[in-house]
């Protein structure tokens, strides 16, 4: 009797075996289609991803890729050609992208979204904001200007869209939020700008001079930086905000340049400074004929390295950064009356100086 039960049991085990070595052969016997799949009909597209579709619809045609083929000079320096982002600005045919994109460049070509490529020419620069305005060729189609927001009530958390052509990836859009405002940026010059927006959507080398949009469709800022160890999108990137855009980019349609504000200062470095335990710009020297030589301020002296004046504060604010400085003349304008708080040997005493157009680099 036990012989028959250990043959029964011997017997279910072994059909158990055989079952699930051999399901997956039945299942594709019997249920494997050898025909197309029946499509499912769509439930429709949320009201979200239908708002990013039509606001890339609209603004994809003003974006265009920006190649820089470096002059004879730089050739060598640069690697030969560079290319970036960038987008119409306005029905005469400026194009806005970077200055870094196009600097030290000896012909420009643009790719247009038809994919029409024209020649373009540099009408202004300006490196402190890294910014350039391009004057593209004959086209058979021209493209519409790109609607302009503002960057003054940008909220963090705020939706943001951005597209470019990072790694050559032509019209590419990408999405996130505004990280924070008001960071401030060093440049390639030394200098800084000031209020740049940042934002976790995916910028990458390529991105450079592409807009960054609001949920309207709107530019709010110019991609123009990422921070990243690797060199690729690491959910840090930096955008110009659009009204420093909309201020400097009539100045270079206009004059090819954007008037600098300044005193005619030289400061020395912040760093060693606050190392010292210097709370202010230590003033190096002043520029001959400017006005903060005609108001009497006073340099390092040659002869003995001894300290002559620091500026400890500008019109009611404290300054510890020539950046700091630089907003506060940028405020008050090319023309309009600064008042500074100057120490001179322990001494604190105001200056009052009108600021000049002092050209690029100088404070």
């Amino acid at each position: 009797m036990f012989d028959r039960i250990e043959r029964i049991l011997l017997l279910v085990l072994t059909l158990a075996v055989l079952g699930f070595v051999g399901e997956p052969y039945v299942a594709r016997l019997l249920y494997a289609s050898g025909a197309p799949r029946p499509v499912t009909p769509p439930a429709g597209l949320g009201a979200g991803e239908t708002a990013v579709i039509e606001l890339f619809r609209q603004t994809s045609p003003s974006v265009v890729h920006v190649f820089a083929e470096a002059s004879a000079r730089f050739n060598r320096q640069q690697g030969g050609q560079s290319s970036g982002t960038g987008f119409v600005w306005d029905a005469a045919g400026h194009v806005v992208t970077n200055n870094h994109v196009v600097a030290n460049a000896g012909r420009i070509r643009v790719r247009m979204a038809t994919g029409e490529i024209v020649d373009a020419e540099v009408v202004g620069l300006a490196p402190d904001n890294d910014l350039a305005v391009l004057a593209l060729g004959r086209i058979h189609k021209p493209a519409p200007p790109i609607a302009i927001g503002s960057s003054a009530q940008l909220a963090v958390g705020q939706s943001v869209y951005a597209i470019g052509n990072p790694f050559g990836l032509e019209q590419t859009l990408t999405t996130g939020i505004v990280s924070a405002v008001q960071r401030q940026l060093p440049t390639d010059g030394g200098g800084e700008l000031a209020d740049v927006i940042q934002t976790d959507a995916a910028i990458n080398p390529g991105n450079s001079g592409g807009p960054l949009l609001d949920s309207s469709g709107r530019l709010i800022g110019v991609n123009t930086a990422i921070f990243s160890p690797s060199g690729a999108s690491a959910g840090i990137g930096f955008a110009i905000p659009v009204d420093t855009v909309n201020r400097v980019v009539p100045q270079l349609i206009a004059n090819g340049r954007v008037p600098t504000p300044g005193i005619g200062i030289v400061v020395g470095d912040e760093a060693v400074a606050a190392r010292l335990g210097i709370e202010g710009l230590v003033v190096v020297r002043t520029q001959p004929g400017s006005p903060a030589e005609r108001a009497g301020l006073r340099g390092i002296d040659e002869a003995t390295g001894s300290l002559g004046d620091i500026i400890v504060g500008a019109e009611g604010k404290a300054v510890t950064r020539l950046a700091e400085l630089k907003k506060i003349m940028a405020a008050v304008g090319i023309g309009g009356q600064m008042t500074l708080v100057v120490e001179r040997n322990g001494r604190t005493f105001e200056v009052k100086l009108i600021v000049r157009d002092v050209g690029a680099g100088r404070g």
